[in-house]
């Protein structure tokens, strides 16, 4: 692996070259609860550390290691997308990391704990199989320059059907920017919003209830219950139940 190749990922806009003893105290072993987290989700997830340019902790949710350990991701770092991410989406890995950064920059450094990035991309796991994920990514600690220090990575099942979907979205902020690949460019979108009633039928078909019995539970025809999941599939831009229930659990819809 070329050097050069693995400092690609890493923007000199973010470049960290020393910390000081009140950034070193705040490490502590914040890594703890981390771990906590990861015992109690199905989702898979690590930690970036910019100051070192690799991964500092990774979980051991199958998802992500495509067969290996989370020690031995933990030892290859960035050369692990090298391994596993086709060279299409290795390409788009890269231009996420630099427009990324690019609107990173550009805000103000007060707010930069605040945003989190998510996009899709293929990893091709054991099998060699190619398995389309989400990787949302948001920072844990930032430097006293308002720099990166480190980020925690929130890896799932993609509910889209192809790799980019790239979206940057502020806490408590009712927009998302999206990029645009073929324009080259970021847009402003309000943040969708379901019904009372969508959000009941969501919350029922996760527990499983059928067509007649979310009818039943919220007392209404199963006709009803029909036409409130149509729409919901066109305000999702999904084709079935299970892809709404992937999409809203991950833009905490419901």
């Amino acid at each position: 692996m070329k050097d050069q190749d693995l400092n690609s990922f890493f923007d000199s806009r973010n470049t960290i070259y020393s910390l000081t003893d009140e950034e070193r105290v705040r490490k502590f072993d914040y890594i703890e609860p981390i771990k906590a987290f990861a015992r109690a989700t199905y989702t898979s997830l690590y930690v970036i550390n910019y100051l070192e340019q690799g991964f500092e902790y990774v979980s051991d949710n199958p998802l992500f290691l495509c067969g290996n350990t989370p020690q031995q991701v933990l030892e290859m770092g960035y050369a692990f997308y090298f391994k596993h991410v086709p060279q299409s989406d290795l390409d788009l890995l890269l231009k996420i990391n630099s427009i990324g950064f690019d609107f990173y920059d550009k805000t103000p450094m007060e707010d930069r704990i605040l945003y989190t990035i998510s996009y899709d991309f293929h990893l091709k796991n054991q099998e060699g199989k190619l398995i389309l994920i989400n990787q949302k990514l948001t920072p844990v600690f930032l430097t006293s320059t308002g720099k990166i220090w480190k980020a925690i990575c929130i890896i799932s099942l993609s509910s889209e059907r192809k790799a980019g979907n790239i979206k940057i979205h502020k806490n408590g902020e009712n927009m998302v920017h999206n990029y645009n690949l073929a324009l080259d460019q970021w847009e402003n979108f309000k943040k969708i919003t379901l019904s009372k009633r969508e959000k009941e039928i969501l919350q029922l078909s996760t527990r499983g209830f059928a067509i007649n019995e979310i009818a039943e539970e919220i007392f209404v025809s199963p006709d009803t219950v029909k036409f409130h999941r149509r729409k919901l599939f066109d305000k999702l831009e999904v084709t079935n139940i299970s892809e709404a229930i992937a999409f809203a659990t991950s833009n905490k819809l419901i």
